[in-house]
């Protein structure tokens, strides 16, 4: 069963699946830590890499999962999208490097190394231009894969798109820019979903202490961020707090018309270039 009861009385497990990065670990830090009264309920977190969180998704292994907003297109049966925890670019977003100057013109006729097919990263690229060919290769990897030659250029999300100008590597898109001058909308990366067949009052409430445990690290950010540091893959303070700033912002806490319409706008044109093949509808536990 998704949801487990525990040896003591009233009290439910929540199985809670995020990957192992500086700003999701920064979002479940109140949660995480057992600084916030959660009426019964207690939260296991399982730490995974985004592809894996996905392919988990498929066969609705946890109650709530971070999860690509491409990936939701294909779970939209099983899971709703929670109101908060996104990771929405506004006005930026992952960056196609290569090692040599290239044109963004060119891409079509590339190799390129990404992060995995069922990202948001991925699919945004396939809007953009559907023509170039693909090698998935560990996000982690793919600087280093672009610095051999292997490929033409990788697709960076994550700290990667922070340092890759200090590995020699050159830009030749950012997709959050070239979306938002597409759009004017933001571009949606990933956000956390919740299983449907909990039923409505407990999507509710475990709703609610989600915002909250994103709340609380706002509200106490020096203490979220050097909890989060332990998750920063060796980043420098400075680059981490530069990098959970990115990802958890205003949207974050609530997506708002604007981000839900960015979402929205992000399926719909993945369906109309025929990457999606369904269109998809969202639902949110409200």
């Amino acid at each position: 069963m998704a949801v487990t009861e525990e040896q003591t009385p009233g009290i439910r497990t929540i199985t809670v699946a995020h990957s192992p990065d500086s700003d999701d670990a920064f979002m479940f830090y109140g949660l995480a830590t057992n600084k916030l009264e959660t009426d019964g309920l207690k939260f296991e977190h399982t730490l995974k890499d985004i592809q894996s969180l996905n392919e988990d998704a498929k066969n609705g292994v946890f109650d709530v999962t971070a999860i690509s907003f491409h990936a939701y297109a294909y779970v939209s049966d099983k899971y709703a999208l929670l109101p908060h925890g996104a990771s929405i670019g506004d006005n930026y977003g992952p960056i196609v490097v290569s090692k040599e100057p290239r044109e963004a013109s060119e891409i079509g006729s590339m190799k390129i190394a990404v992060p995995g097919e069922m990202t948001s990263a991925y699919l945004a690229l396939r809007i953009y231009n559907k023509d170039f060919q693909h090698v998935v290769v560990p996000f982690d990897e793919i600087i280093e894969t672009v610095q051999s030659g292997i490929v033409d250029a990788g697709l960076l999300i994550h700290e990667g798109q922070l340092f890759y100008n200090q590995m020699g590597l050159n830009k030749v898109l950012d997709l959050g820019e070239w979306w938002f001058d597409k759009t004017t909308l933001p571009l949606p990366m990933g956000g956390n979903v919740i299983r449907r067949d909990l039923g409505k009052d407990l999507m509710t409430r475990v709703s609610k202490h989600l915002h909250e445990s994103i709340q609380y690290s706002m509200d106490n950010r020096e203490d979220a961020l050097a909890y989060a540091m332990q998750f920063a893959r060796d980043m420098q303070p400075e680059l981490a707090d530069r990098f959970v700033a990115m990802w958890v912002n205003d949207l974050t806490l609530d997506y708002g018309d604007r981000g839900r319409e960015a979402v929205k706008r992000l399926l719909a044109e993945g369906h109309k270039a025929g990457i999606i093949p369904h269109k998809v509808k969202l639902d949110f536990v409200d």
